[in-house]
């Protein structure tokens, strides 16, 4: 069932998208990414298993507060994946579904281990299929990231890097695999922060979510994604099936369409968190 939004909560909706910081890893806020391997270094490659040998990057977690962030569906029962830090800690949760409409969560299951986060609605109109298994996945493959970076429709393309440790510390104290991508392109009009674009999917060439965007290093040029076999694992853990169909084949050249596509059918929306602090 749809409802309007109050007036208190486009407010937040509105101010929220100039102030939400999510997982910015700018090095001189909140550092310790390595540096970008060349465009031709293991070009093809297998990616390997995680090991604790993988790189570590650190993360803060602020303090819950209201924010924006992305979300897609992975069943038309209602079950959407997001990102913890997102949707940790709110009074509210609730997804836009248009323009000063929005439909309410009326579950929130978020991971202990991972940047993840089940959220409950009466159905979704339309749900995407996962590859949790990652025995095809190659260094320099891409992908497509869609989601609400500061707070509007845009997307990202990207080529996996590799295998990182993502260290987060404050509201709550994590350690997770997690996938490195290098931004190669977006689409036109976006530049800047893509804040607001963690908890929507990272999808593949052939249609498929392959990941969950849930942190940036603007600086670097770097995406940062939970691994599908965290996912795989809040999956089993919370005993949710996922239901969905893939994508249309992407390609550099048509992403922004299919990523359009995407939002106008409501496979990925756009999530608004009321946080502790809102009267």
């Amino acid at each position: 069932m749809l409802r309007l939004i109050p007036d208190w909560l486009l407010y937040i909706v509105v101010t929220a998208a100039v102030v939400f910081a999510l997982f910015s890893l700018d090095s001189g806020q909140r550092a310790n990414a390595p540096p970008a391997m060349p465009d031709w270094a293991d070009s093809g490659a297998q990616l390997p298993p995680p090991s604790i040998y993988d790189p570590e990057v650190l993360v803060e977690v602020g303090a819950a507060s209201s924010g924006l962030g992305s979300a897609f569906a992975i069943s038309e029962e209602g079950w959407w994946v997001t990102a913890r830090h997102i949707v940790d800690s709110c009074r509210s949760v609730a997804l836009v579904v248009s323009r000063g409409v929005a439909t309410p969560v009326r579950d929130v299951k978020v991971a202990l281990f991972a940047d993840l986060a089940l959220l409950r609605t009466d159905r979704a109109p339309r749900a995407l299929a996962l590859d949790t298994s990652e025995r095809q996945f190659q260094v320099n493959q891409r992908a497509y990231h869609v989601g609400y970076p500061q707070g509007r429709a845009g997307e990202v393309y990207s080529r996996l890097i590799g295998r990182e440790t993502l260290v987060a510390r404050g509201r709550y104290d994590t350690e997770e695999p997690v996938l490195a991508w290098a931004v190669l392109g977006r689409t036109g009009g976006l530049s800047g922060s893509l804040a607001g674009i963690s908890g929507g999917p990272a999808i593949s060439a052939t249609g498929q979510v392959i990941g969950v965007t849930v942190a940036e290093s603007a600086r670097r040029g770097r995406i940062y994604t939970a691994s599908p076999s965290s996912l795989a694992r809040l999956l089993r853990v919370e005993q949710v099936s996922a239901q969905g169909t893939p994508a249309p084949r992407m390609t550099p050249e048509n992403y922004g369409q299919q990523a359009d596509d995407l939002r106008r059918s409501l496979a990925v929306a756009q999530v608004v968190c009321v946080g502790p602090e809102a009267p």
